[in-house]
């Protein structure tokens, strides 16, 4: 009995004989993942082996599953260690993953079947190979099972090499314990598996047995098993035990004694003995299986080869030694499992076996074996078609259409079979029935169609024998005009082909005549021909033409009868183009248009029109409509005013679009300007009303050509034309008014668009010549000095108000101006002032008078005329000492009507008489001059400086300085003490201020004097103190004060008081609020202040209580 071998780091795995089929075609299978699969190998023991997998990662968003098996179930990641390594790299170039599978030092069990997988989301792929280890000794060798349930030659008395089944089932896989109890007759397989369980548990080392029982035995059945352990103390009592009950000595069990050996031997083993035994000496004891094996089922009688025909009863009989033997039944090496519908079934009779087979066929066919756990037996069963006789063939048949045909056969078999139609399968429908009754077969056409003519045939199954039989429908001509419209009009473009396909029917195949007017259309090439198929006749039109309108005949003829049936065919084409369009009226971007409908419609309604424009310089169209005009008038819109267009028009109708029309004559949209603006009162007389109005906000492209002023008197609804031609400026005089009547007034611009809508005045104008006291409007810039150069021009522009027309009076110095040196020029809302040359002798102050009636008003102008200074008086050297000289003047006599700003000095050798400039703008009349070159002698001069420059003279030193080489002793001059000192004096005043309500208003003056004055500010000669509306500043000399958001109560005259202790001065000026945003907008559009607030006087006089 061979001792069970000690577990091994892996167990053999072998693939039975199924599993390397299924390996085999795995691998031939194209591969869904694997680039390289591994490929088995070789390897002696003890040496290394590497296999390697490669999969594709082009498509694979993350890294694929891989698992490596031995045998079916072994996963050997759990196995990596000292004998085994995984590895995985991955290639970025190549977007390859590679997989190696390592052995180290290769033992002989590491030889088996091994397994890679690959994984990954719902791809799988796999693949199987063999590793092989030479040079192993010292093994069991290894049977292969399961290669007995290959297809192969049965060999009865092929001999089995003696297996111990326990060393089999040990390292078997446990999908191959069925099959192993089965070829070794093991009945109790679970129990079995139970104590391979529990004898694979280690035992502990005992002390009182020397050697222990071997963990298995096997006996055959019948035979004879010897148990044996050895004692280390021969003295020790020992007892044997079956199943936990103790075996007493009998004939069966017979122990024995040798020296320290206690053996125990079992007689006639049978299945009852399969237990577990163990044997006690003290307290120790050992434990062991005994396997029973039953013997060998020999197959006593074989199989035979049958042969039989289909339908047949069929038993395949065998015989065996034993009764009610377990056998297995195959079918080409596939076992036989026969089913409740299955026409397989197995009968057993003592040591009889018969496989029966029902109603058998072709498919039965193939090699039959049987196999018991001693042997096998195999034979062949051919099964046959039996001779079949046709009893009734088909016959030919000739029917009319809506009738019935009926195909009609008798054969030899109950067999089923096919019917065909020309070659095709014929399937079964409502007019078509196919009847099998027994050996009858039917096949039934209700209503017969033409269709169903043809070449029919029945086949039976399994029989190359086929049945023809001809069928021929005779059907009357028929013409198809489903196609057509209900009257049968076919409609053609003109210049396209016509190709009009009549389908016809009958049998035999009719003749076709197409005709026109009882003319025949023949076949050819032709313009107009006909084309005859057996199914179909066709009329052919090359290019239609307007004269191929018409009725088309067509006759059909055969043996059945004849057909006629008339077809109109109408031409039709794109409409002739309309006639150019007219524009009847323009605006600012639209027109309106209107056009005739074309003469010939394409002999289709039409449907629409399109319209197109164009810039006239241009040569690009646009389309102004999408959707199709019913209408013939339009209104083109978006244009841009001012520009020249062009329209024209496309007729539409069912065919497509007409060739354009004519472009219209140009045309410009144009748009009336906005009315004027600003429509007021400028003065009113007995007689007249002047009235005054600013341009439109939006005047176009058409320009603005003039202004019609129209009025009616107050209860009337005529109006006047005040002008008789239009007025291109904004103002304009009615004349020829009654006195104490009253006007409305209106404007319109005029352009060559025609009128805007007009301007009203708000209310009516009373014609009575009202007295305005007189106001003059001096300019910010005459409130101060006004200064001019000599030979400068002089013009002042002084605004007034007054009405009637003021008398003006203008006075210089206290007397009349010489009008023959200065011009004075009038008009009726300012005075001008003009000087072409100013003298010094034109400065002065002018004083302008402006009287109307008894109201007088009055203003002053101060007006300077400078020019150069002179010379400075009598320049003297006063001292030389060193490098210094000390030089000093008087004032020039003439200083230029203007202060002396200061003094330019220059210097000049004796030698070189080069004059050099050693100071500028110097303001005292007395300088010393150094850095003087030692040893020259100088001349020195001096420049007087104003406003308008450098005096055009020069005063020189008459004697010389020089420079001495010997030094001098320098005293230094006594001065005496300058006093500072001054009273106030303001050096800029005040001037009058307008100021806009809401809007803050600032008062500016500058003021000197030391010490430095207080300054106070008064409004109507009260002190402004601690009032928030006011905000007082004074820096350097710049006194500011700031109202805030001032109203029309702010206005009034306002005072700065300077105050020291040398003396105080004061200074006043007006400051005048206009009221609101109207005076603020018209300030901002450039309207001068004189013109704003007569127009403010004329709306407060005439409403008062608005304001």
């Amino acid at each position: 009995m061979p001792e069970p071998t000690k577990k091994e780091e892996w167990s053999v795995g072998e693939s039975p004989a199924g599993e390397e089929q299924d390996k085999q075609n795995a691998n031939n299978q194209l591969s869904t993942l694997f680039v390289e699969k591994p490929q088995g190998g070789t390897v002696k023991v003890g040496e290394n082996i590497t296999f390697i997998a490669k999969v594709k990662a082009e498509d694979l968003l993350r890294k694929p599953t891989i698992k490596w098996f031995k045998g079916k179930w072994m996963d050997l990641a759990s196995k990596a260690g000292k004998h085994l390594q995984l590895k995985e790299t991955f290639e970025r170039h190549s977007r390859v993953y590679t997989f190696e599978m390592q052995i180290i030092q290769a033992k002989e069990n590491y030889a088996g079947n091994y397994r890679c997988e690959v994984t990954y989301k719902d791809k799988f792929d796999s693949c199987s190979f063999d590793l092989e280890v030479h040079e192993s000794t010292g093994t069991t060798p290894s049977i292969d099972i399961r290669s007995a349930f290959k297809r192969r030659e049965v060999k009865q008395q092929e001999e089995v090499p003696e297996v111990d089944v326990w060393e089999l089932l040990k390292n078997a896989k446990p999908s191959e314990y069925e099959k192993i109890a089965f070829q070794y007759g093991i009945t109790d397989l679970r129990g079995m598996l139970r104590r391979l369980k529990r004898m694979r548990r280690v035992e502990k080392k005992s002390a009182a047995f020397a050697k222990i029982l071997d963990p298995a035995y096997q006996v055959d059945k019948g035979g004879r098993v010897r148990f044996a352990v050895e004692l280390a103390d021969p003295k020790l009592e020992v007892k044997w035990y079956k199943n936990g009950q103790e075996i007493r000595p009998s004939t069966k069990y017979i122990f024995e004694h040798k020296g320290c050996e206690r053996i125990m031997f079992i007689n006639n083993c049978v299945l009852t003995d399969d237990s577990e035994y163990y044997v006690t000496a003290g307290e120790d004891k050992c434990s062991t299986e005994l396997f029973v094996r039953e013997p060998p089922v020999l197959v006593t009688k074989q199989l035979e080869d049958t042969r039989a025909y289909c339908g047949d009863r069929v038993e395949l009989e065998c015989e065996v030694s034993e009764d009610d033997a377990h056998v297995k039944w195959f079918k080409n090496g596939e076992e036989i499992i026969p089913g409740p519908r299955s026409r397989h079934y197995i009968k057993v009779d003592g040591k009889k076996h018969i496989l029966v087979i029902e109603e058998a066929t072709k498919a039965d066919t193939a090699e039959y074996s049987v196999m018991t756990t001693g042997g096998q037996s195999s034979a062949k069963l051919s099964i046959d078609l039996k001779p079949l006789k046709i009893l009734t063939p088909l016959t030919d048949q000739t029917v009319n259409p809506g009738k019935e045909i009926c195909l009609k056969c008798e054969i030899s078999e109950n067999l089923s079979g096919k019917w065909t139609k020309n070659g095709l399968p014929i399937q079964e429908s409502d007019r078509l029935k196919i009847v099998h009754r027994g050996r009858i077969h039917k096949l039934v056409v209700t209503n017969a169609l033409v269709e169903d003519e043809g070449d029919y045939v029945f086949a039976p199954d399994a029989y190359s024998v086929i049945l023809p039989a001809k069928v021929h429908v005779i059907d009357p001509p028929k013409i198809n005009l489903d196609g057509l419209d209900a009257d049968n009009t076919v409609t053609v473009i003109a210049g396209n082909k016509l190709r009009l396909e009549i389908p016809i029917s009958g049998e035999p195949p009719p003749k076709a005549i197409w005709s026109r007017a009882d003319k025949a259309i023949m076949e050819g090439s032709s313009r107009i021909r006909a084309e005859h198929h057996p199914d179909s006749t066709t009329l052919v039109i090359d290019v239609a033409e307007k004269d191929d309108s018409g009725v088309y005949h067509i006759n059909l003829k055969n043996e059945a009868g004849e057909a006629h049936a008339a077809i109109t065919i109408k031409v039709v084409d794109v409409p002739d183009p309309p006639v150019a369009p007219s524009v009847t009226h323009v605006g600012d971007d639209w027109c309106a248009m209107n056009w005739e409908p074309p003469l010939y419609d394409g002999g289709s309604p039409l449907l629409g029109y399109f319209i197109e424009r164009k810039k006239k310089q241009s040569s690009r169209w646009m389309r102004l409509n999408f959707d199709l005009c019913k209408e013939t008038t339009f209104e083109p819109k978006k244009m841009i005013e001012g520009v020249a267009y062009e329209v024209r028009i496309f007729a539409v109708n069912a065919v497509g679009l007409s060739k354009p029309s004519m472009p219209s004559k140009p045309f410009v949209p144009l748009a009336v300007t906005s009315p004027p603006t600003l429509l007021a009162v400028d003065s009113v007389t007995d007689t007249t009303v002047t009235m005054k109005w600013r341009p439109p906000d939006h005047i176009g492209a058409a320009g603005l050509d003039g202004y019609v002023l129209e009025y009616c008197f107050e209860g009337t609804d005529s109006w006047i034309v005040a002008n008789t031609e239009l007025i291109e400026k904004t103002k304009f005089t009615i004349t020829g008014l009654p006195t104490d009547a009253r006007i409305f007034v209106r404007v319109k611009a005029v352009n060559a668009a025609g009128a805007s809508d007009p301007k009203y005045y708000s209310q009516p104008i009373l014609v009575k010549e009202i007295i305005e006291a007189p106001k003059i409007r001096i300019p910010r810039h005459l409130k101060q000095t006004y200064i001019r150069r000599v030979g400068e021009a002089i013009n002042l522009v002084i605004p007034f108000q007054g009405k009637p027309r003021p008398e003006l009076t203008w006075k210089k110095d206290g007397a009349p101006i010489d009008k023959n040196q200065i011009n004075i020029r009038n008009s009726e809302t300012d005075t001008i002032i003009f000087i072409r040359k100013a003298e010094r002798s034109h400065s002065g102050k002018y004083d302008l008078q402006v009287k109307v009636e008894k109201y007088v008003e009055t203003a002053s102008i101060d007006i300077q005329v400078v020019d150069r200074p002179g010379p400075p008086q009598s320049v003297k050297i006063n001292d030389v000492w060193g490098e210094n000289v000390a030089l000093s003047w008087l004032p020039p006599k003439d200083d230029g009507n203007t202060a002396i700003t200061g003094y330019t000095i220059q210097k000049a050798d004796k030698k070189s008489m080069e004059w050099f400039t050693v100071i500028e703008h110097y303001h005292r009349t007395s300088a010393t001059i150094t850095e003087l070159v030692i040893g020259n002698e100088y001349y020195f001069r001096v420049f007087a400086e104003n406003m308008c420059g450098l005096s055009e003279d020069v005063t020189m030193t008459k004697e010389s300085a020089v420079i001495a080489k010997d030094g001098k002793i320098y005293k230094n001059p006594v001065y005496e003490e300058f006093n500072f000192t001054e009273a106030p004096m303001f050096t800029q005043p005040l001037v009058n201020t307008y100021a806009i309500a809401g809007y803050n208003a600032t008062l500016n003056c500058s003021v000197r004097g030391n010490p430095k004055p207080k300054i106070t500010w008064m409004k109507n000669k009260v002190a402004i103190v601690d009032d928030p509306r006011y905000r007082m500043f004074s820096n350097q000399g710049v006194c500011t004060l700031e109202i805030r958001k001032p109203s029309p109560y702010d206005g009034g005259t306002y005072s700065c008081k300077a105050v020291n202790d040398l003396g105080a001065v004061e200074i006043d000026c007006k400051l005048e609020v206009k009221g609101g945003l109207s005076f603020c907008r018209l300030l901002l559009q450039g309207v001068p202040p004189n013109v704003i607030d007569s127009y403010l006087r004329n709306l407060h006089s005439s409403n008062p209580e608005e304001y």
